[in-house]
C-alpha cells in the first residue's frame, strides 16, 4: 500500500501522519522537542531536524512516496543554519505575515552578514533533507517576499530526500505552508459558512467566504479552492495559557480538565483575559497581559480552570463578531489541535459561538494538511488552487451541539469578556497598567 507523509513543525513538537490515497490515516505520531535556552522567539533550526527525523520514524507504516512539510508562521530561518525567529520574537510584531518575515530577515542580516537568506521554514527544511534551494512556496493568490527565494506552488515536487536524518532516500519533497493554511485545506474548509479552530498553543478563528469572481477581501487570504478566501485572524494565546495553568498548579491537564467539568457555565463568577502574550486578533495589542477576575477566599482550581477554558472561548466568539459585522456569516467550525481532545472545551466553545463544532478524527489536521500536499506533488491530488471542493479527502468527524441554555448565558458572558478587555486596553493609553515588563 503506498502512502504519503506530512510533518507539522509546531512550537514545541513535530506532528507526523502517513496517509493513503483514499485519505485514510494509516499511522500518526509525535516528537516532543528538547528544551533550549534561547531569547523568546528565537529558535535553533536543528531542534526541528531533529524533531521532524524523530517524527518520522515513529511512523508504523511502509516509506512514504512522498513528504510534505509545513507548521509556525511566520518563522523565518538563516540559510545558513544559525538561528530562526517565530512570529513570538518581538521584531516586526504588528506587522502582517510578510512584514514579519521582513523584519525578521533584516535582524538576521545584521546579525549573521548577508550571507545568511532568509527562508520559509518549510523550505529550509527541504533544503537540508535534499531537496531543491532558492526557492520559495508560495499558497495561490498570494506573492512572494522578496528575498526568500523563486516562487514555486506549495505541494510542487521540490526534489528528492538524500536519505540523511534517518529518512529514506529518493522520497519526493514538497513545500507546504504555514499551519493554519494547512488546517484549513484539510478541514474542507471551502464554503461560505464553515470556519475553523486550528487549535495549538496560539490558536485562531477562520471562517470562509465565497468572493466567486469579485475582488479578494482587504485582509482576507486565498483558500485551497479558487474564489473563497479565509478571513479571521489568530489569537496569542489558547492551548499555552492551559500549558501555563498546569505548570503553575503543578497537576496534568487532563486532571484540570475533569476538575473544571464540575463547575457550571460563568465558572462560580471568575473571569479570564488569557493575554498571557499581549493579544493579536481582534485586538492586536501585544503590550495587554492576562488577568484573573473575580476570585475569593472561596475559589477552587476548578473555578479557574474552567475560567480558562471559556476564556479561549470568548476570544474566538470576539472575532466571530467582527466578522458578523463585515456580514461574514459562520454556520459550523472545524476544531482541531490539543484542545480539540477535550469534549468539555470543544463543548464550550460550542455553546460560547452557538453555533455547531466537528472534532475530526485525525487531531493533527496540520499534519494532515502536510500530507495533503506531499500527495499533491505526485500527481494524487490537485494542488491548492487548482481543484474543486470534494477533490481532496478530509478525515470523518464528531459534531458538538451547542447547548442552548449554556449559549444564552454565554452571551451576556460574551459583552463583559469584551469590555473588561476594552479596560484593559484603555488602561494602556492611560499609562495606568497593572503590570510592569522587565
Amino acid at each position: 500500500m503506498e502512502v504519503v507523509a506530512g510533518v507539522d513543525i509546531g512550537s514545541s513538537a513535530a506532528r507526523a501522519i502517513a496517509v493513503d490515497r483514499a485519505g485514510r490515516v494509516i499511522s500518526a505520531s509525535r516528537a516532543v522537542y528538547e528544551p533550549v535556552d534561547l531569547p523568546v522567539g528565537e529558535v535553533d533550526p536543528a531542534i526541528w531536524l531533529a524533531g521532524l527525523s524523530d517524527a518520522f520514524r515513529r511512523l508504523e507504516c511502509g516509506a512514504p512516496i512522498a513528504l510534505g512539510i509545513g507548521g509556525q508562521s511566520p518563522t523565518t530561518v538563516a540559510d545558513t543554519g544559525e538561528m530562526a525567529l517565530t512570529f513570538r520574537h518581538p521584531v516586526g510584531a504588528g506587522h502582517d505575515a510578510s512584514g514579519q518575515h521582513l523584519a525578521h530577515a533584516a535582524l538576521l542580516s545584521e546579525r549573521y552578514g548577508p550571507q545568511a537568506r532568509p527562508r520559509l521554514m518549510w523550505d529550509y527544511l527541504i533544503s537540508k533533507l535534499g531537496g531543491a534551494s532558492g526557492f520559495q512556496s508560495v499558497w495561490p493568490g498570494t506573492e512572494g517576499i522578496p528575498g526568500f527565494g523563486d516562487p514555486v506552488p506549495v505541494g510542487s515536487h521540490a526534489g528528492v530526500t538524500s536519505g540523511e536524518y534517518g529518512l529514506p532516500p529518493g522520497m519526493a519533497l514538497a513545500p507546504g505552508e504555514n499551519d493554519a493554511s494547512m488546517t484549513a485545506w484539510a478541514a474542507a474548509i471551502d464554503a461560505a459558512g464553515r470556519g475553523f479552530d486550528p487549535g495549538g498553543k496560539t490558536g485562531g478563528l477562520g471562517a470562509a467566504i465565497d468572493v466567486g469572481g469579485g475582488p479578494a477581501p482587504e485582509y482576507g487570504l486565498p483558500g485551497h479552492v479558487p474564489g473563497v478566501y479565509i478571513v479571521g485572524g489568530p489569537v496569542a494565546s489558547h492551548g499555552a495559557i492551559m500549558d501555563w495553568w498546569a505548570g503553575i498548579t503543578g497537576r496534568g491537564i487532563p486532571d484540570l480538565l475533569e476538575e473544571a467539568a464540575s463547575v457550571d457555565p460563568g465558572s462560580d463568577g471568575v473571569m479570564v483575559l488569557p493575554f498571557l502574550e499581549g493579544e493579536r486578533a481582534p485586538r492586536w495589542r501585544q503590550e495587554l497581559r492576562a488577568e484573573i477576575l473575580g476570585i475569593g477566599l472561596d475559589t477552587g482550581v476548578g473555578a479557574i480552570t474552567r475560567a480558562i477554558l471559556e476564556a479561549t472561548a470568548y476570544g474566538l466568539a470576539h472575532i466571530a463578531r467582527g466578522l458578523a459585522e463585515q456580514g461574514v456569516e459562520l454556520h459550523r467550525v472545524v476544531c482541531c489541535g490539543g484542545p480539540s481532545r477535550s469534549p468539555l472545551w470543544t463543548s464550550i466553545k460550542a455553546s460560547v459561538l452557538g453555533v455547531p463544532f466537528d472534532v475530526p478524527a485525525c487531531r493533527e489536521m496540520a499534519a494532515y494538511g502536510a500530507a495533503l500536499t506531499a500527495g499533491a506533488s505526485v500527481g494524487w491530488w490537485p494542488r491548492p488552487g487548482e481543484g474543486a471542493p470534494g477533490d481532496w479527502p478530509t478525515p470523518p468527524v464528531t459534531t458538538f451541539e451547542p447547548d442552548p441554555g449554556a449559549a444564552a448565558f454565554y452571551r451576556k458572558e460574551l459583552e463583559m469578556f469584551i469590555a473588561l478587555g476594552d479596560e484593559a486596553e484603555a488602561r494602556l493609553e492611560t499609562g495606568t497598567i497593572l503590570w510592569r515588563s522587565r
